[in-house]
């Protein structure tokens, strides 16, 4: 196999696992005695949670302009030491003011690594290739969620929560020396790729912009109807997905339920989503389609949600499944909905449409998950957050299902 798959793409791979690490271990943390070590009450504990997806959503288009224009590996190289760096200080940290700045601060390191990271991989990735490749990037999601959940709990079990912010925040720190030893920002930088296959994936990924109608700069893409549909999908789409990944073990932690307990439970739908992702972007790349396998998946995750409430509490294991499905189902399309941007527009504007909507995504995700922890404390139990989750998947797979699959695209 290529090197771009066996070499460049792992550490791609994990590069984006760390940022994931340190942006979601808090979730433990609010679950393992966080909130009653510093006395932060439970809506605190809510904007705490969701502070840092403000920063993250102000910083997404001037990290992306940088990356395009400039050098991702640079970038990244300053996020990874910047993130590593905040996430062990949350450790350290007594005063709430302080924890909200740090929360700030790590959205804006972390701003610009999605949209940098899809910005690479459309540069190292043809069109036939992207859905798989883009789906191996954000595998860093469910798999670090999948081995997090486990080892946080551990270290909260067993350390505290102190501890696990401080081990967790570390290896961030020392994998950037890695990263700039191996990325490059394009083929024609890596010295480890192969004269003839640099060429024949220049000639490849320049063939295929001639297919893509010229858009003149980012701000007749950001006017275009397509990319601001994009928009509204990402922040409904994100609303759900960080609605879950921020309080699901809030959510499963019951009674005497041991924190290494909560740990494996909430494994159970990253393991499930990491099928799910490798199964529609295998099948997107073979097909060409990328809509029609991204809203079938919401409307899959909504009524799993909508079984969760209708369950309530008395059913935990079976409610607890609808969640494993729920979990898979809103992973599942990533891959071939970030494939579907670079698709339809042309790489001078695809990296900074990709950041506006991820930065949509990111008010998305501010607003999941304040408003689910919110409503988790509001009410003391997670039905009305299950159904705010589903209402924002179905509107997000209504919208979806209007959206054609690769088509000219019209100025």
């Amino acid at each position: 196999m290529s090197r771009r798959w066996t070499l460049l793409l792992p550490v791609i791979f994990i590069t984006y696992s760390l940022a994931y690490l340190d942006r979601a271990n808090f979730s433990f943390a609010a679950a393992g005695g966080m909130a009653k070590d510093l006395g932060i009450t439970a809506a605190e504990n809510s904007l705490l949670g969701a502070l840092f997806f403000l920063g993250y959503f102000l910083f997404q288009i001037p990290g992306a302009a940088y990356a395009q224009k400039y050098s991702v590996k640079k970038l990244i190289l300053v996020g990874l030491l910047g993130w590593g760096l905040l996430a062990t200080a949350t450790g350290l940290l007594h005063n709430l003011n302080a924890l909200y700045g740090v929360r700030f601060a790590l959205g804006i390191v972390e701003s610009a690594v999605l949209p940098a990271m899809l910005i690479l991989q459309a540069r190292w990735y043809t069109r036939k290739e992207r859905a798989r490749a883009n789906a191996f990037l954000v595998l860093g999601n469910p798999v670090t969620m999948l081995w997090m959940a486990v080892l946080s709990g551990y270290l909260i079990e067993n350390l505290g929560w102190r501890e696990m912010f401080i081990i967790e925040g570390l290896p961030a720190v020392l994998w950037g020396i890695v990263w700039w030893k191996v990325v490059a920002d394009r083929p024609g930088d890596a010295a480890w790729l192969p004269d003839a296959e640099r060429q024949a994936l220049q000639a490849q990924l320049a063939d295929e912009q001639r297919d893509i109608p010229p858009v003149k700069n980012y701000l007749a893409a950001f006017k275009m109807p397509r990319v601001l549909v994009l928009t509204a999908v990402y922040f409904l789409w994100s609303l759900g997905v960080y609605g879950f990944v921020m309080w699901l073990p809030s959510i499963l932690k019951r009674g005497e339920m041991s924190m290494v307990e909560v740990g494996w439970l909430s494994a159970a739908p990253y393991l499930a989503a990491i099928f799910a992702e490798i199964a529609c972007s295998t099948w997107s790349d073979k097909t060409g389609k990328r809509t029609a396998v991204t809203w079938p998946c919401f409307v899959v995750a909504a009524l799993a949600f909508y079984g969760s409430y209708l369950l309530g509490d008395t059913h935990f294991w079976a409610s607890f499944g609808l969640l494993v499905i729920a979990g898979a189902a809103m992973y599942a399309p990533y891959g071939p909905f970030f494939a579907y941007i670079p698709d339809i527009l042309p790489a001078n504007v695809s990296g900074g449409a990709i950041a506006l909507i991820n930065s949509f995504g990111a008010l998305g995700s501010f607003v999941g998950a304040y408003g689910v922890g919110w409503l988790n404390g509001a009410t003391g139990n997670p039905g009305m957050s299950y159904l705010l989750m589903a209402s924002a998947l179905i509107a997000s797979a209504v919208i979806m299902f209007f959206m054609p699959d690769r088509t000219p695209v019209k100025r």
